[in-house]
C-alpha cells in the first residue's frame, strides 16, 4: 500500500473509532426528562467535528417528564422524538463539547390523583436543553488524524446542564410536556479503561427552579435531586461498543405553598445500549432502561433509537 493510501486508511479507521465514542452525544437526547443514564459521557473526542442527532423513543409507565407529579395507577405512554446538534472544540488543551437538545412529546393514557382517575391527551416541544461537557484530565484536544494513536487510560470529566422552560405547558393540566421551569445540573464524572473494557462513573445534582404557575397560581417547589451513575462498556474491535449501566438517585421533594409532600425519590434504574458504527459519518443506537426500585416516580420501561451524523475536519 502506498504512503498516500496508508494515510487514507488511518484516517477512515479513526473516523469509525471517533464514531463508535462520539455516539455517546445522543444517549440522553430522547429520555431527555428522566435522570438519564448516559454512558460515555465522558470520553475523548477528536476537534473541530460537529454532530447532529435525530432519535424516537418510547415510554410506558409513570409520568416521565415530571416523575415527582403525585399520580397514582399512572399508564401513561409517551412517545417523544429529538433533534439535537453538538460541536467538540479545545479548551485549555482539552477536549470539550457543547450540545443543544430540541424534543418533541406525544403523551396518553389514565392515571389517579387525590383519589379521582384523571385521561390526558398532549403533545407539544419539551423544555429545550443546553450543556457543557469539559474533559478535566486524561483527554487532550487532538485533531482526527492524531486522535488514531490516543489510547485511553484515566479521563476525569465535567458538565455543566441547564433547561430552559420553552416546552408546552397548560397551567390548569396537572401532566404536561414542559416543566414551566427551569434547572441545572452540575456533574463529575470519571472513565477508566483497560483493553476493551472500560468502567465508568458519575454523580451530579439537579438544581430546580420554581414553578409558580402550579394547577393554576400555586408556587411549587422542589428539593435537589442527587444521582451517582455507573456502567461496565465492552467495546468491539469494528468499533461496536455495548454498555450495562446503572443509577441511583435521591432527594426531589416538592413543597405546595408551603406544604411539603411525601413523595422524597429514592429511586434506581438499569439499561443497556448498544451503538452501531455504519461508517466514519453516520452511527445508530439502540437502548432500554426500567425502572428497578422506585419510591415516588420513575416506573417506566423506555426503549429508543438514534441515528447520528458527524462532519467536520477530517471527515
Amino acid at each position: 500500500m502506498t504512503c498516500a493510501g496508508e494515510c487514507i486508511r488511518l484516517v477512515r479507521q479513526a473516523g469509525v473509532r471517533a464514531a463508535s465514542l462520539i455516539a455517546a452525544l445522543a444517549v440522553s437526547a430522547v429520555s431527555v426528562w428522566a435522570q438519564d443514564i448516559e454512558p460515555r459521557a465522558y470520553s475523548n473526542i477528536p476537534l473541530d467535528v460537529n454532530f447532529l442527532i435525530a432519535g424516537y423513543g418510547y415510554s410506558e409507565g409513570g409520568l416521565v417528564t415530571d416523575p415527582s407529579l403525585p399520580l397514582e395507577n399512572a399508564n401513561l405512554q409517551t412517545h417523544s422524538t429529538v433533534l439535537a446538534y453538538a460541536r467538540s472544540f479545545e479548551v485549555w488543551g482539552q477536549s470539550g463539547k457543547f450540545d443543544i437538545i430540541l424534543p418533541y412529546a406525544w403523551i396518553s393514557g389514565t392515571a389517579d390523583f387525590a383519589g379521582q382517575p384523571r385521561e390526558r391527551e398532549v403533545s407539544g416541544f419539551g423544555d429545550t436543553r443546553l450543556r457543557f461537557s469539559l474533559n478535566l484530565y486524561g483527554a487532550p484536544a487532538l485533531s482526527l488524524k492524531d486522535f488514531m494513536s490516543y489510547q485511553q487510560d484515566l479521563i476525569v470529566g465535567a458538565s455543566v446542564q441547564w433547561s430552559i422552560p420553552s416546552g408546552q405547558y397548560d397551567d390548569d393540566k396537572l401532566i404536561n410536556i414542559g416543566a414551566n421551569r427551569g434547572f441545572i445540573k452540575p456533574e463529575l464524572g470519571v472513565s477508566k479503561t483497560w483493553g476493551p473494557w472500560t468502567l465508568e462513573l458519575a454523580t451530579g445534582a439537579t438544581i430546580f427552579a420554581d414553578n409558580h404557575e402550579f394547577l393554576g397560581n400555586k408556587t411549587r417547589k422542589q428539593d435537589p435531586i442527587y444521582s451517582v451513575q455507573g456502567g461496565v462498556i465492552y467495546g468491539f474491535r469494528n468499533g461496536i461498543w455495548v454498555a450495562f449501566n446503572g443509577t441511583y438517585f435521591t432527594g426531589g421533594r416538592t413543597t405546595l405553598d408551603g406544604i411539603e409532600g411525601d413523595d422524597l425519590q429514592q429511586n434506581s434504574r438499569a439499561g443497556v445500549t448498544v451503538a452501531l458504527p455504519v461508517d466514519r459519518n453516520h452511527s445508530i443506537k439502540l437502548y432500554a432502561n426500567t425502572g428497578v426500585v422506585t419510591r415516588t416516580g420513575s416506573d417506566t420501561d423506555a426503549i429508543g433509537v438514534l441515528w447520528q451524523y458527524r462532519w467536520g475536519d477530517g471527515l
